[in-house]
């Protein structure tokens, strides 16, 4: 049996190959699908069956993508009414080479979910594998507040049921593949772990040692962020989405160029790290740095405008093109040809943003300085640590909380480590914020200097 992960980091997404005898099955694959071609390409395998865990809220689903290339046949769970593939129920059985496949319905995350447990009949008759998708992770368990607050306890004890019913049952050994890992939305305390096994979970998942009672409180109470970009996904992968065929071109584009595309509501996205978009940056860029960009791009971009990409010397573009295309933008325009430097020896106008150390953030404390410390962490964090008199707005929900920051004050703001403080800056001065400043390192300089706070 051959056997691959493949990770999608930023939204921390895991989709998996598993080819036998000369055919080969993706479960959730992403939309750029080259990957899984170029696996089954090089261990000559023919890729004949993909499989959805359950419509995905975090990216778009590469399933029609893939299945135009290979003629590969499409399965998701039948409590939703896609307009594509086939609807399998529990106990269903799918034969690849010595591969079998049985549907487990495991509601909770959504009502469609599924799981998938594999047996490779070459090696034994017991399970060896169970592809959970959001219904149990390393370290946690799937979200359930998707249909709203009145519906969370149900969803909570479908979930509790799935879990205790379906899977565990199949064994301590059985090794557990979940569709993400730390970084996620989707769960709170995933682990960085690619795979687990049913006893492992057992023994360390927190949420595993309580009774259903309390699982069901717990899962009622979790505070969880939901990015406007899910209502986008949510549809695309319930009808289906555009099959691309190729990644989007994105055209090398000269300064003036810039300009006059920024004037027809162009979005310009800084992927820069934050010392290098304080020191200089194209006025009303967005910030949102390389490694972080999925889990931040869908709070502030739209579908519509032309998406223009900024770095330093354009070496990670085909990869940010890759993260926006799995997000659903297919309106990536083009980038800054030869970075940022081509922007001032060019002679154009750039702005620039004030960073802190945590020493200035404490001296300006001490002294009493009219300041607004602003915290754009999760509130989960916020209400474990914080410094005296910071006020809080979540980084994703800032546009929608200006009232609650002034303008006629010196704004400092803060995270966990400045990236996405700058973010939360780039965000302000686009609404018109000057008085700014983003704190390098943040909390956990703060904590590392041994400076007061409050629990």
């Amino acid at each position: 049996m051959i056997f691959e992960i493949i990770k999608s980091d930023g939204i921390a997404h895991k989709s998996y190959f598993i080819g036998s005898k000369g055919n080969a099955l993706v479960i959730d694959p992403r939309r750029d699908v080259d990957v899984y071609l170029n696996l089954a390409d090089s261990n000559n395998l023919k890729i004949t069956h993909i499989f959805e865990t359950h419509r995905n809220e975090d990216y778009v689903i590469g399933s029609l993508e893939l299945a135009d290339i290979t003629g590969a046949d499409i399965y998701h769970g039948s409590k939703m009414d896609f307009l594509y593939g086939s609807p399998v129920y529990d106990g269903d059985i799918f034969k690849v080479g010595s591969i079998e496949l049985e549907i487990l319905e495991t509601p909770g995350h959504t009502h469609e979910s599924i799981s998938i447990s594999l047996i490779d009949r070459e090696a034994s008759e017991e399970p060896y594998m169970v592809f959970t998708g959001d219904t149990l992770f390393a370290g946690d368990v799937g979200r359930t507040d998707f249909f709203g607050e009145d519906k969370t306890p149900e969803m909570a004890e479908l979930l509790y049921s799935s879990i205790y019913e379906k899977i565990l049952p199949l064994g301590d050994n059985v090794i557990v593949c979940p569709a993400h890992g730390a970084g996620s939305v989707c769960g709170v305390e995933l682990r960085e772990q690619d795979i687990t096994t049913v006893g492992y979970e057992k023994k360390t998942n927190n949420m595993l040692k309580i009774s259903k009672k309390e699982f069901i409180k717990r899962k009622t109470e979790e505070k969880l962020y939901s990015p406007p970009y899910f209502k986008v996904m949510e549809i695309n992968n319930l009808n289906g989405p555009n099959i691309l065929e190729r990644l989007p071109y994105c055209q090398p584009l000269k300064p003036d160029e810039i300009i006059k595309l920024t004037k027809k509501g162009a979005q310009i996205i800084d992927i820069r790290k934050p010392t290098s978009f304080g020191g200089g940056h194209i006025p009303q860029s967005i910030n949102i740095w390389r490694e972080g960009f999925s889990a931040f791009v869908g709070y502030y971009l739209n579908y519509e405008d032309p998406i223009i990409i900024i770095d330093d010397n354009g070496e990670y573009i085909e990869d940010i093109v890759r993260q926006l295309v799995r997000l659903g933008y297919d309106n990536v325009y083009g980038y800054l040809a030869g970075g940022f430097p081509a922007w001032y020896m060019d002679a154009q106008k750039v702005d620039k943003l004030d960073l802190w150390s945590v020493q200035r953030l404490k001296e300006a404390i001490d002294n009493e300085e009219d300041i607004f410390q602003l915290d754009v962490r999760k509130i989960n964090d916020y209400e474990k640590v914080r410094i005296k008199n910071s006020h809080h707005v979540w980084v994703g929900h800032i546009k929608h909380h200006l009232d609650e920051i002034p303008k006629d004050k010196k704004v400092v703001v803060y995270c966990d480590s400045g990236f996405k403080s700058t973010l939360a800056c780039s965000i302000l001065k686009k609404q018109g914020y000057t008085n700014l400043k983003s704190v390098l390192g943040s909390m956990g300089a703060w904590l590392k200097a041994g400076f007061p706070v409050v629990k």
